[in-house]
């Protein structure tokens, strides 16, 4: 199935948001979670998995996605979470939430926050079809941010950019963000062209992102 960006008129993109409205109207179900590499599930299903930034908006994206209230629960402690969970969306896709990193702003904070299992995650996982970076519309790129994109890029682990909490941003300032996440995509060649613009509150981009996903499903 091809993605958004291979749609060859309003036709087509319609049937493929529509697709991915249909399979995320089945049931997500938690099904494992890893602290350690060697606890990994098997390699199965096409897995996309989604990180970002301490508090970026990662949980309340899984949940506006879902339509689910808490599927993901949000914490507001950042960095609280340190394992990778697992969710079976229909028994096509898995989705992955990974720790937030970064929340100490600094780029070497990254390595710090993602030891061991993360980078092992990313760099080893066959069945990992594509990683959706969350950067958060309202504030600018971090060092963190970019770390994170140079790590995806040298692993050769295609990536996604999604803007999120797009509804608290000024619109001069969405634009400016936008055109930055653009800029971005064209220095990594790992990165996916299409830049999603979301936010969990109003739906902004959620039938987008939901058909890109389905695009990866079995």
């Amino acid at each position: 199935m091809t993605g958004l960006l291979d749609a060859r008129d309003d036709g087509e993109r319609a049937a493929l948001i529509e697709t991915g409205r249909v399979l995320f109207a089945h049931e997500c179900n938690f099904f494992y979670a890893s602290q350690r590499i060697d606890q990994l599930p098997p390699p199965g299903l096409p897995e996309v998995a989604l990180c970002g930034r301490s508090n970026v908006g990662k949980s309340s994206l899984m949940n506006a996605l879902t339509g689910r209230n808490a599927l993901a629960r949000v914490s507001h402690t950042p960095g609280r979470t340190k394992q990778l969970n697992f969710f079976n969306l229909a028994d096509r896709i898995t989705l992955v939430d990974m720790p937030g990193y970064g929340y100490a702003q600094a780029a070497k904070s990254v390595k710090e926050d993602w030891q061991g299992l993360m980078f092992d995650f990313l760099r080893g996982r066959p069945s990992l079809r594509r990683v959706l970076l969350l950067l958060d519309a309202r504030i600018e790129t971090k060092a963190s941010d970019l770390a994170v994109m140079d790590l995806l890029n040298q692993a050769a682990v295609a990536f996604q950019i999604i803007l999120t909490k797009a509804d608290d941003a000024k619109t001069w300032w969405l634009n400016k963000r936008q055109e930055e996440a653009a800029e971005l995509v064209r220095k990594h060649a790992a990165a996916h062209p299409l830049v999603i613009t979301t936010s969990s509150s109003s739906g902004l981009g959620i039938p987008e992102l939901r058909a890109e996903i389905a695009s990866l499903a079995v």
